[in-house]
Order: C-alpha cells, then sequence, then structure tokens
C-alpha cells in the first residue's frame, strides 16, 4: 500500500506543478486535491481554497492531529532555465515550481493520511488541511481554517526539513519607522538632515541586541531592510522611513518585542504591521518529537516562517526536501525524498497513534 500510495503521490506532485497556484490563485491546484481524496473514496470538504478532511473514525472524545501542508506558491524568478510549470524528471530529481516548497510535504502528508484514514481504535483523530496562501501569511489560509475545522491539539506541518526535526521556528514582526529631521533646500546649511539623521540611528538598530536567547532558535534577529527618502535632488527631506525585520525566538511574544522597539529606538515613530505571526514549539518530551528520534532524525530550531505561525498548540515541522532549495531558481525535490517522506511519516506516526 505504501509503494502504491508514493507512486500516486508522485503522480500528483506533477500535476501540481503544472497547474499555477500563486498565492490567492490556487483554484485549479484545490481542484486536483479534491480529485485525490474522491479517488480514495475520502469525504473532504472545502472552505475557499482550503481542502481538508478528517479520519473514518474520529472521535470527538480524543485529541486531534492536525496534518498540514499548503499548494501556493510563490511566482518564479528570473534564474529559472527550466520551464517552471513543467514537471521534469532528470537524474532522480523532479524539477518544477513547488516541487520542493511545499508540493513534496503536501502529497507525502496526502498519502500519510491516506494510508491512516480507515483504521480503527486511533489514540489521535486525524485531520488533514491542504491549505492556501501560505507564501503570502495571507487571511485565507490555514488561520482561517481553526473556527472551520476540529480543536486541535498538537500539528505537524509539511515543509521541507531532510526530514529532521524542527522543534522551534521563529516568529514574524516587521515594523514600519520614521526618522524626522527639517526639510530645507540643499544649497542651505541644515543641521538636522533626516538622511543624516539616520547614520546613527542604523547603528542603533546593527548593534542593539534582545537579551533573551533560546536554546533552540537562538537570539532574535533584527534586520533594517528597506529605506525611503527623498523626492528630489536639491531638496532635504523632513523624514526618512525605514522598514524592520525582526525574527522573534520562543523566548518573546512579537507583542513584547513591540513593546520594547516603542520604548527604546532611537526612531521618531516605529510601529509594528502585525503581530500575529508568533514563533511555535514543541517540547523535546512529546511523543512526536520522541518518535521521530528514535527514527534517528535529529532536532533544531528553524529560522524560516511557515504556517505554524498561525497555530497555538504545540507543533512540529518536518517533511521531505531542503529548505535551502526554497524560492530558488530551477527548484527541485528527488524522487527518493518523497519516498523517504512517506515512509517516516507513517513510521513516526505509528509510534503515536
Amino acid at each position: 500500500m505504501i509503494k502504491t500510495l508514493t507512486a500516486e503521490a508522485i503522480a500528483l506532485l506533477k500535476q501540481l506543478i503544472e497547474t499555477p497556484s500563486f498565492s490567492s490563485e490556487e483554484e485549479q491546484t484545490a481542484l486536483l486535491i479534491e480529485q485525490w481524496f474522491t479517488r480514495h473514496n475520502i469525504p473532504y470538504k472545502r472552505q475557499k481554497n482550503n481542502v481538508w478532511a478528517t479520519n473514518k473514525h474520529f472521535n470527538k472524545d480524543k485529541q486531534t492531529l492536525l496534518l498540514n501542508s499548503h499548494h501556493d506558491t510563490v511566482k518564479p524568478n528570473n534564474g529559472y532555465t527550466k520551464d517552471p510549470f513543467k514537471a521534469i524528471v532528470d537524474d532522480g530529481k523532479l524539477y518544477g515550481l513547488g516541487s520542493n516548497d511545499a508540493g513534496g510535504c503536501l502529497v507525502s502528508l496526502l498519502g500519510t493520511f491516506t494510508y491512516f484514514y480507515k483504521k480503527k481504535n486511533l489514540d489521535y483523530n486525524l485531520v488533514m488541511v491542504a491549505s492556501a496562501e501560505e507564501e503570502s501569511s495571507g487571511q485565507n489560509g490555514l488561520n482561517s481554517m481553526l473556527s472551520v475545522i476540529p480543536k486541535i491539539d498538537v500539528a505537524i506541518v509539511g515543509e521541507p526539513t531532510l526530514m529532521h526535526l524542527a522543534i522551534a521556528e521563529k516568529g514574524l514582526v516587521v515594523f514600519d519607522a520614521k526618522v524626522k529631521g527639517t526639510a530645507s533646500h540643499a544649497a542651505h546649511p541644515n543641521d538636522d538632515n533626516a538622511i543624516y539623521n539616520t547614520i546613527n540611528v542604523l547603528k542603533w538598530f546593527q548593534e542593539f541586541k534582545f537579551d533573551k536567547k533560546s536554546p533552540v532558535l537562538g537570539d532574535v534577529k533584527m534586520t533594517v531592510t528597506q529605506i525611503n527618502a527623498g523626492k528630489q535632488h536639491n531638496a532635504v527631506p523632513s523624514e526618512v522611513d525605514l522598514v524592520i525585520d525582526v525574527r522573534v525566538n520562543d523566548k518573546y511574544t512579537n507583542a513584547e518585542i513591540a513593546d520594547i522597539l516603542k520604548k527604546t529606538s532611537p526612531c521618531s515613530r516605529i510601529e509594528p504591521r502585525s503581530l500575529r505571526l508568533n514563533s511555535s514549539s514543541i517540547p523535546v518530551h512529546h511523543d512526536l518529537v520522541k518518535a521521530g528520534i528514535a527514527l534517528g532524525r535529529d532536532t533544531y530550531g528553524s529560522p524560516t516562517l511557515s504556517d505554524q505561525a498561525a497555530l497555538s498548540c504545540p507543533s512540529l515541522k518536518l517533511g521531505p526536501g531542503d529548505s535551502q532549495r526554497s524560492h530558488t531558481a530551477d527548484e527541485f525535490i528527488y524522487l527518493s525524498e518523497i519516498e523517504e517522506g512517506i515512509k517516516i511519516y507513517i513510521a513516526l506516526l505509528e509510534k503515536v497513534l
């Protein structure tokens, strides 16, 4: 059965690659996922472009384990030498946009869910959600499903981790900030030039350190990523706009980070765009983690954001493929990684379910 499910999963991934599914435009890939469930006689539901199902013997008195990955993609970059919308197999690699992030994870979890769908007397219920809008952190992705699906107690989020156990993930807060000065003609003296004032502000952001370091995720990482000022060469602007990207470890909430920067930064104004993408983690002593370690998988902390940020329950990021390949030109996943992924997912859940 595992061999058959693996072959079907790879066939589905090829279809997904050849069906464009940019964030908020996943209608056609949602149809392909519906066809998977129909073909396996699994009742499913769809909320916008999110497709989900529960195991056959769902019992509301049991805890529920979420299996989740996404079927949207970023847009292909200009570095592609192969057609990003053509599933090409070469030397054991399956090329195509979304093959690694996160199509391989999605089809592996669909195969795993199907393997367990009819099994009786599981210790956990299973809910499978193939979600939309992950790449854009949109409003109609997994976050919109949490009030629709049964209450989740723990989750596996499928992202490329080389099937190692990402037991924590950094959160994200993006800040918009201003540095003020005095507008003037460029020909006249000005000791309050907003652009020059920005020099010390940038140095402050470069040198500032948050006190709490995580043993899994390390330090909070803060980076100024955008600067904008001025409209013409002969006019000194009155302000400079900055964008600051902050990757938050599990020792802080996003609200705490915002409070610290509002109180301590030298900016005239600094405001977060959103506080909803918090860090996430799962205890090392959780049964899922212990099962993975028993299978020889390593644990680590992930610096990249995923749909884990939408969850408040313990969650484990785990999937075939390599995060280093995500969003790269000529994206690919090894077929052997999908085969291994399904085997490890099943072996891990057999220890827990």
